[in-house]
């Protein structure tokens, strides 16, 4: 029986839980305060640079159910990892964050003829700024309106 199968699991644990975390944002950066914006907006130019194609989760299987908070804190843009339909002018998207104490979410959409491109961002919450964290990661939940019924048009993170 090898000894070392048990401490070797809880490291490679612990590096994934850490991971994460530097995904979600948990570091103490100071980007001048810049607040996302959770607003629409229908254009025709293009979307951010190299958007990603999440996953569309057939059926919904959502995480801690977040509110769009514009006045986060150093807000960084993060992926999502998934997403899916509740309403033809709304999708839900999935993504890892820290402590929901400490950390929220806001999002915009740029909406083309043939694409939905989500601006996710994770910033501090502003009664967390200066405060000690738990450091764990969370499954999340945003609901993002859109302009007009998705129909068939390809839903992208932009990152």
């Amino acid at each position: 029986m090898n000894r070392t199968w048990g401490p070797r699991r809880l490291g490679a644990a612990a590096a994934t839980l850490l991971a994460l975390l530097a995904v979600a944002g948990c570091g103490q950066t100071n980007h001048g305060g810049a607040q996302a914006n959770t607003a629409t907006a229908t254009t025709g130019s293009s979307a951010p640079s190299d958007p990603s194609s999440p996953t569309e989760q057939t059926p919904p299987d959502p995480g801690r159910m977040f509110t769009a908070n514009p006045a986060i804190v150093h807000a960084e843009p993060i992926p999502f990892d998934s997403w899916y339909r509740v309403a033809p002018d709304r999708i839900a998207v999935n993504f890892q964050i820290g402590s929901p104490d400490c950390y929220g979410v806001d999002a915009a959409a740029t909406e083309t003829d043939t694409t939905v491109t989500v601006t996710l961002r994770s910033g501090e919450l502003p009664q967390a700024v200066g405060r000690m964290c738990t450091m764990i990661a969370v499954f999340g939940t945003l609901e993002v309106p859109l302009k007009q019924p998705l129909g068939n048009r390809k839903v992208l993170s932009a990152k």
